[in-house]
């Protein structure tokens, strides 16, 4: 399979942003299911069990596969991955959904994309140009204002707002981290060893946590349980890497800009709530917006060291 990582025609666009629209669509369930499961069980269970299962997964990927083992330099770069996604993002989501609804954290997780963007910028070594700017900030300041004015949040910031920009920055740190060493290691393969990277810290804590208060939950917040194992945890990053890898991290990452609104959807869905005409108008200007972060010429990195494993992602 060709390398698509660096290229700028329109079929290494299309696969990045289909990649990466997909990732989104798994991750835009996170905050919902999220919020069911901690109504019932510990959330630091919900935060570190979901990894040790998602882990015990990706060891059956590696080994079925067959998958070489990351070197010395890919090893050091994993463990921010790890950092970001496996244990901040979770943990502090956890903490604050046990008194946030996930509209409210819909809010707050709105500034990911930029946020990511910035990442791409400081760890990536990509330089977006600024029309990519402004179409990320539209993006950005039209789903704030979407959530804002349509009632999804109210109130001013409280102690639950600080987990989730803590979130925010460490997921973004992650997302950017993983994006980047996925061109060498594989979108796939880059979460997998992430996820047993991080094994002697989530298994003690997991087994901690169970100890000291029991789950004992009803089968919907189990479901939303393994949704975030399987899926959020585990299978929503092989597209999400491999998107970042192929479409340019800050670039493709701006889909996130639609996970807001597709998460107020899974909520009017599974609350059997109305859809307003401004929810659709939102929806639109972000598309719209999206749609220009992708038109928007992609800078080729400083370095993209080992492209190759991109088509194994």
């Amino acid at each position: 399979m060709k390398d698509e990582s660096s290229a700028t025609g329109p079929g290494s666009i299309t696969a990045g942003f289909a990649l990466g629209a997909l990732g989104v669509l798994a991750f835009s369930l996170s905050l919902p299911m999220t919020r069911v499961a901690v109504q019932q069980i510990d959330p630091w269970f919900v935060a570190f069990g979901r990894a040790v299962g998602a882990a015990a997964l990706a060891g059956a990927y590696l080994l079925a596969t067959r998958a070489p083992r990351p070197a010395r330099d890919q090893w050091r770069r994993l463990s921010i991955v790890a950092l970001g996604v496996v244990v901040g993002f979770p943990l502090f989501t956890s903490l604050a959904l046990t008194t946030q609804t996930s509209a409210h954290g819909a809010v707050v997780i709105t500034v990911l994309p930029a946020m990511t963007a910035v990442f791409a910028v400081l760890r990536a070594g990509e330089r977006p140009p600024l029309a990519f700017w402004a179409a990320s900030s539209a993006g950005l300041l039209a789903v704030i204002a979407f959530l804002v004015t349509t009632g999804a949040v109210s109130g001013a910031l409280n102690p639950a707002d600080l987990f989730l920009l803590a979130a925010v920055i460490l997921c973004g740190l992650g997302y950017a981290e993983g994006g980047a060493l996925a061109r060498s290691l594989g979108g796939a393969r880059t979460i997998c060893w992430a996820l047993l990277l991080s094994l002697p810290v989530t298994i003690p804590v997991t087994i901690v946590a169970a100890a000291a208060t029991p789950p004992h939950a009803d089968f919907g917040a189990w479901s939303s349980f393994a949704y975030l194992t399987a899926v959020s945890m585990f299978l929503g990053f092989f597209a999400w890497y491999a998107g970042l890898a192929r479409g340019g991290i800050a670039r493709v990452g701006q889909i996130q800009l639609a996970q807001p609104v597709l998460t107020l959807a899974w909520s009017a869905l599974l609350l059997g709530e109305s859809v307003s005409p401004a929810s659709i108008a939102a929806a639109a200007v972000v598309l719209a917006c999206v749609f220009l972060t992708q038109r928007t010429r992609r800078q080729r990195p400083s370095s993209e060291p080992g492209k190759a494993a991109i088509a194994q992602s």
